[in-house]
């Protein structure tokens, strides 16, 4: 009988946990994100939440895995299952990677591709990194970044960058709120360079960041 009784009052605790947190959430999707980097990406998009104010409870963004494409997904995959296990899950999952020269960037993307379930995985990757969608604020450009020397890829793309904002270093804050004004051009110019990228047969730049951008942008207005 005392076995039964606490059985009895941990199903009645966890269901009640269960709706504090529902509660807490607004009717719109909820959504994690799972960035590459342990900064730039989270610090970008915790500051784009912030100023749309956007209910935290609906969108968890997270930056604690390795940088390659395969730990995203993983990490991704694992805090899915840890939601689900608690009687709650995401609607939608965005795994925010950058190709710079890591090997499974293909093959990543087609296993989220391949995923079906009721939880939607989106690959919002770059090319070559993620500082081409922030150079995208100043300038239009499809010039393909390559290596030079000891310079890596994504070093290329930073010292193009950095012409802009001289200041600039991965992990900064106030990245989103000092680029704000551009948004707008930048997005307009990432599906632009989207466009010429499927009709030159190329990948190298382009950026899905736009994406998951207006999407976050217009959430709270689904319901």
């Amino acid at each position: 009988m005392g076995s039964d009784d606490l059985h009895h009052k941990k199903k009645a605790r966890v269901q009640s946990d269960l709706r504090r947190r529902v509660a807490k959430r607004a009717s719109y999707d909820k959504v994690l994100i799972v960035c590459e980097g342990e900064k730039t990406e989270p610090n970008y998009f915790l500051e784009l939440i912030s100023y749309y104010k956007i209910n935290s409870a609906n969108v968890a963004v997270d930056g604690n895995c390795g940088s390659s494409p395969r730990s995203v997904l993983r990490r991704a995959e694992e805090l899915v299952r840890s939601e689900e296990k608690k009687g709650d899950g995401f609607d939608r999952v965005y795994c925010v990677f950058d190709k710079d020269e890591h090997e499974t960037f293909d093959e990543v993307i087609e296993i989220i591709r391949a995923k079906k379930g009721k939880c939607l995985f989106f690959a919002t990757t770059s090319i070559p990194c993620f500082e081409y969608w922030l150079l995208l604020h100043f300038q239009y450009t499809t010039k393909p970044f390559h290596r030079a020397g000891k310079s890596s890829i994504a070093n290329e793309v930073l010292k193009e960058l950095k012409g802009y904002m001289p200041n600039y270093s991965k992990g900064d804050k106030d990245v989103f709120s000092h680029l704000f004004g551009q948004t707008d051009f930048a997005k307009a110019n990432a599906a632009r360079s989207l466009s010429a990228a499927e009709k030159n047969h190329t990948s190298n730049p382009t950026t899905k960041v736009h994406e998951l951008i207006d999407y976050l942008e217009n959430l709270k207005r689904k319901n």
